[in-house]
């Protein structure tokens, strides 16, 4: 078992090397614009949990999801690579909804403004005025 800093210094550095491993080493055009939102490993760092999303949205989530599953061998071996650990955790892929849910709240908020402009008074008018 690890402490809480090491843990969490491990979860930065495959962050880190998977983001960079993705963008410039993986030629797959499922995984084009595919990025890493969180990743969580266990305490034995037998696994680590791959939270993903991307620009093309949920419709395409299985797709890329077995993309990642594909190439997480070719994945994992890089990163023993770099990052020399006495052993490498397994990769597991999830799809994150977080970035769709807060696009999906920023339009709302956005046309909740639009609305509430539209609902405001002609300077010229006196709303006590009836």
């Amino acid at each position: 078992m690890v402490s809480n800093t090491r843990l969490q210094k491990i979860e930065d550095r495959i962050f880190e090397e998977l983001s960079t491993i993705l963008l410039m080493e993986v030629s797959d055009p499922r995984l084009g614009d595919v990025s890493i939102t969180k990743v969580r490993v266990d305490r034995e760092l037998a696994f680590a949990n791959i939270y993903v999303s991307s620009l093309a949205g949920s419709e395409s989530a299985d797709e890329i999801i077995a993309g990642l599953q594909h190439a997480s061998g070719f994945l994992r071996s890089e990163l023993a690579r770099r990052m020399q650990l006495r052993y490498t955790p397994r990769l597991r892929f999830y799809w994150d909804p977080s970035p769709e849910h807060a696009d999906r709240i920023d339009r709302l908020i956005a046309s909740l403004h639009q609305e509430e402009t539209n609902l405001e008074p002609e300077e010229d008018e006196d709303p006590l005025d009836e």
